[in-house]
């Protein structure tokens, strides 16, 4: 099918896909986990630095200049998203005193996309999937702030790092339109963006079983 199909399928099953990961019900204020957006905000950190290694080792072996560039802005904003996040932190009282991010190592999810190896199934799993994810959950975030009745918090993600975030997801929209435009690249995008929302939702579950924690921001 023509690449434009083939995009306008996929971003309709994604949005099916992704209701998994965001429950139509309100959150109750009784729901169980620890929900305290700091807790949640040192989660964030790990997300966010993932995500700006992630699009700068991509950028050094993307196949055009417009994809480099896309990928050098997305890997900017992701460590503006971290150091914006982390003085939000000091706000709240959180030295993050001895705090690495990365000190048990990378994710899952890290690994795989560090593990793809052509343009168009970095651009389904990164920009087109992880992103529409990141989209999802920062939403969830905002409203569990708004509840926690931390509106500094809520206004970070509602004005800087979710319209942020949605510009990566329509950098994905672009490039995977121009990349994936016959059967075998249409197939290696769709594999991509399937094990990426596959992957979201074995950490999410993961991460309640372990800690109770549910609701974090993406990235």
């Amino acid at each position: 099918m023509d690449a434009n199909t083939f995009v306008a399928g996929l971003i309709r099953e994604n949005e099916q896909l992704l209701a998994r990961l965001a429950p139509a019900a309100t959150l109750a204020p009784e729901v169980e986990g620890d929900l305290a957006p700091v807790k949640l905000l040192r989660v964030a950190l790990k997300n966010e630095i993932e995500a700006s290694e992630i699009a700068a080792m991509w950028l050094a072996t993307a196949g055009s200049v417009a994809l480099k560039l896309g990928l050098a802005r997305q890997a900017g904003d992701e460590a503006k998203h971290y150091v914006l996040i982390e003085e939000r932190l000091h706000q709240l009282g959180d030295t993050l005193a001895g705090f690495n991010p990365l000190a048990a190592g990378y994710s899952p999810m890290f690994q795989f996309l560090k593990g793809l190896a052509t343009d168009v199934e970095r651009v389904a799993a990164g920009q087109f999937t992880r992103e529409a994810i990141a989209v999802v959950k920062n939403r969830q975030f905002i409203e569990l702030c708004e509840r926690a009745g931390d509106d500094k918090t809520a206004r970070l993600y509602r004005e800087i790092i979710e319209p942020d975030e949605r510009f990566h997801q329509e950098m994905g929209v672009k490039f995977l339109r121009e990349l994936a435009t016959d059967a075998e690249s249409q197939g290696l995008a769709s594999a991509a963006r399937l094990r990426t929302i596959e992957l979201a939702e074995e950490l999410q579950n993961l991460a309640f079983a372990r800690a109770k924690i549910h609701h974090a921001p993406g990235c």
